[in-house]
């Protein structure tokens, strides 16, 4: 994409109408933050609940102007690989399109929205190294995951010049693989280096259920996780004009809110049953079975048929369980909340399902049609670009002595010991 073209772009969108539509669903993504604090708030045991939530507040703040420094750089000037095109500054901190001006009603709000998306990864990062982590190395993994692997991956796949999609038509409009399957493959590479909390397995190796102070807190949360994601989603769509045709997805093809709306709510639907029918009843899961309901199915949010929708939902909700199981068993890991199942897995189902079911579907202007070999290679560079940096990084970091919170400390309770206070009196 040209210089020209991207300004050109940028002034399609300067309507008044565009720029509220997003404001309203940046607005919406920060209850996927509350949803996650209170859930992962939940999930602590009560020694740790104020720093579970500490970390999750500080993410947020260092996301967003890292995100301003480079990340909103990255999307635009890398969708051809690591070679950045040349922009002539544009997205930079020190160009004037990175500041307010009369001119321009769409940057502003587009840097913002993805910024939450940013945000949103490292919020599912959060949950899976639940009271072990030092905060400091926390917030530099969350920032390297929300403002450059994340963002690497949406260039690539999840803008229309991306060589995903212009190669291999890969189709991932509600980010099942740019944001969900990085974000938990990204979890699991640092979760091998960080270990599990203390007490969580036993000699000989069997796993003990460590549950968290108030399993309310983690329904809420979930619960406002749901609601945030309408935002989510509502900013993977582009208002396009009436030059074409209204609603576009990020791949510049005509698409429907009200097909979003069919099809999250029956994802949704689906995951919820589909967990609670294999865990047994198990309310935890049955919530985060939704969840996964909603990724298994994002991929192809704008061509699903809702019946389809359920089934890829309820498939979702089924997986994730076993998958939580496994992991844990061959790895010895201890992911808390689920992440890397509920996200990685979930998410890699939601890219495949699009390859599954919707091969051949016609994509815009020159991009290759949908197929299964194309979305095949996208869950590949999803999974190498969350695994490899969380693996890698967490792997320097622990030999640093930089990762993980001594065993002494997590006995007391981080609250006590690095803040010198309880979450409730």
């Amino acid at each position: 994409m040209t210089l020209e073209e991207l300004e050109s772009f940028v002034m399609m969108q300067a309507n008044v109408s565009t720029e509220a539509f997003y404001w309203w669903c940046t607005a919406l993504m920060i209850a996927i933050h509350v949803g996650f604090l209170m859930y992962e708030v939940g999930s602590s045991r009560f020694k740790n609940a104020v720093s579970s939530a500490c970390k999750n507040l500080l993410a947020f703040a260092f996301m967003i102007p890292t995100f301003w420094l480079f990340g909103w750089y990255i999307y635009l000037a890398f969708p051809g690989g690591f070679t950045p095109i040349d922009l002539e500054g544009y997205g930079t901190p020190w160009n004037v399109s990175m500041g307010p001006m009369l001119s321009d009603q769409a940057t502003g709000i587009f840097w913002a929205a993805f910024t939450l998306f940013a945000c949103t990864t490292a919020s599912i990062f959060s949950g899976s190294v639940l009271e072990r982590i030092r905060i400091s190395s926390f917030v530099f993994l969350a920032v390297v995951l929300g403002s450059a692997a994340w963002i690497l991956g949406a260039s690539w796949g999840w803008h229309a010049d991306g060589w995903l999609v212009t190669q291999f038509g890969y189709h991932d409009v509600g980010a099942a693989g740019v944001v969900h399957m990085i974000a938990g493959w990204f979890a699991f590479g640092v979760v091998l280096n960080l270990g599990p909390r203390v007490g969580k397995y036993n000699a000989d190796g069997t796993a003990n259920e460590i549950e968290g102070h108030d399993l309310r807190f983690s329904f809420i949360g979930l619960l406002m996780i749901i609601v945030g994601f309408f935002g989510f989603l509502g900013g993977c769509l582009i208002w396009g004009g009436a030059e074409l045709g209204g609603w576009i997805n990020i791949y510049g093809a005509p698409a429907t809110l009200s097909s979003f709306a069919f099809n999250t709510l029956m994802g949704l639907g689906g995951g919820m049953i589909g967990a609670f029918w294999m865990s047994k009843g198990n309310p935890f899961w049955m919530m985060s079975g939704g969840l996964a309901g909603i990724f298994s199915c994002a991929a192809g949010l704008d061509v699903w048929y809702p019946g389809l929708a359920f089934v890829l939902g309820f498939v979702g909700g089924v997986i994730i369980i076993p998958a939580n199981n496994l992991l844990h068993s061959i790895f010895k890991i201890d992911d808390p909340v689920g992440a890397i199942s509920v996200h990685g897995v979930a998410g890699l189902w939601g890219v495949v399902a699009m390859g599954l079911f919707a091969s051949g579907y016609p994509a815009s202007g020159d991009i290759p049609p949908t197929s299964f070999g194309g979305q095949l290679v996208g869950a590949i560079v999803m999974f190498l670009l969350g695994f490899v940096p969380g693996y890698g990084l967490s792997f320097i970091m622990k030999a640093m002595g930089w990762l993980r919170v001594p065993d002494e400390i997590q006995k007391a309770g981080i609250d006590s010991a690095e803040f010198g206070l309880k979450a409730y009196q």
